[in-house]
């Protein structure tokens, strides 16, 4: 593996991660590959579960936290009739129950489980508590006290049941702890349920056919006859653009003039029909994004949090 001084990158990479491993081992795998000064990833992922990791790079993570508020949609298998200890396959088997539930049963308990909710995280959740993790708390065997928390199941759809094996496919809001879902179907059927198989297929509005996985990096980065620099460019074309977390934000063009008083700190008058919204920023020349902006009941246009650099 070649290994070259840390550079500034800037963009958004919605990464494939593989099974086995933790978000954060597949963040530092990524980050080590594009030789990243700074990069983060937005919304945990366990290492049983696959799919969409989202991953910020450079200027990109000033925009993070606005995607980390999305909606998510997920791939599930569950086993049925046994109840573990992490309510997934990686937990010891606390207890085993047979499956005596009828269609109809699963039907109701689906209906119970689905709008607005109650749910308390598990144990082995990333959820901090004295900034730490409670998967630590609890493989030391220690059982937290956590709150609970209001979240909405949408829509839980293609439901296919198989011996013992339940499969489906659920479109839920942040928060959502799927192995706790799991656990709470396992528990109304009364035979207890665990995940043996999760993909995040969604994250926001995009979905699973703009993944990259870490083995097609590496093909790019194992190419014998390769430069430094057009190595670089192969995997920086991977990246989508900084502004990718908040695209669902409407946008707003400023003109030279209008962009040098806005980067001073100053407000502007937005020439738009938009109130009271954040908008992203865009310098109408080179329709480069510079930041974001706030729009004010006076029309102006203030400075929110910019760029500090142009590179896109």
């Amino acid at each position: 593996m070649f290994f070259y001084k840390k550079r500034n990158v800037h963009g958004f990479l919605l990464l494939d991660k593989p099974q086995g491993i933790s978000s954060n081992n597949a963040l530092q795998k990524v980050k080590k590959i594009f030789s990243a000064k700074k990069a983060g990833y937005i919304g945990t992922l366990d290492p049983l579960a696959t799919g969409m990791l989202p991953i910020c790079f450079g200027e990109c993570t000033k925009f993070a936290y606005y995607l980390t508020k999305s909606d998510k949609r997920y791939h599930v298998i569950a086993k049925l009739g046994e109840k573990t200890s992490t309510s997934d396959s990686d937990g010891v088997i606390l207890n085993k129950r047979p499956i005596l539930f009828t269609a109809s049963q699963l039907q109701c308990s689906i209906k119970e489980l689905t709008g607005s909710i109650n749910q308390i995280p598990s144990m082995y959740s990333a959820i901090k508590c004295n900034g730490i993790p409670l998967y630590k708390y609890a493989r030391q065997g220690l059982n937290i006290k956590r709150n609970t928390r209001k979240i909405s199941i949408y829509n839980i759809y293609s439901i296919r049941q198989e011996k013992n094996l339940i499969e489906f496919k659920v479109f839920c809001s942040k928060g959502t702890y799927i192995r706790t879902l799991v656990e709470d179907l396992g528990e109304k059927l009364g035979c207890g349920a665990h995940v043996i198989f999760l993909r995040r297929l969604q994250v926001g509005s995009f979905s699973d056919t703009k993944l990259v996985k870490i083995s097609d990096i590496y093909k790019l980065l194992n190419q014998k006859d390769i430069k430094n620099i057009d190595f670089f460019k192969k995997i920086d074309d991977l990246l989508m653009p900084i502004d990718s977390p908040i695209d669902f934000l409407p946008k707003v063009y400023l003109s030279p003039k209008e962009l040098y008083s806005f980067q001073l700190g100053q407000a502007v008058y937005s020439h738009s029909d938009i109130k009271y919204s954040l908008v992203r920023v865009i310098e109408k020349k080179n329709n480069k994004f510079v930041g974001l902006g706030k729009i004010n009941k006076e029309e102006l246009l203030i400075p929110y949090r910019l760029l500090s650099t142009f590179s896109n």
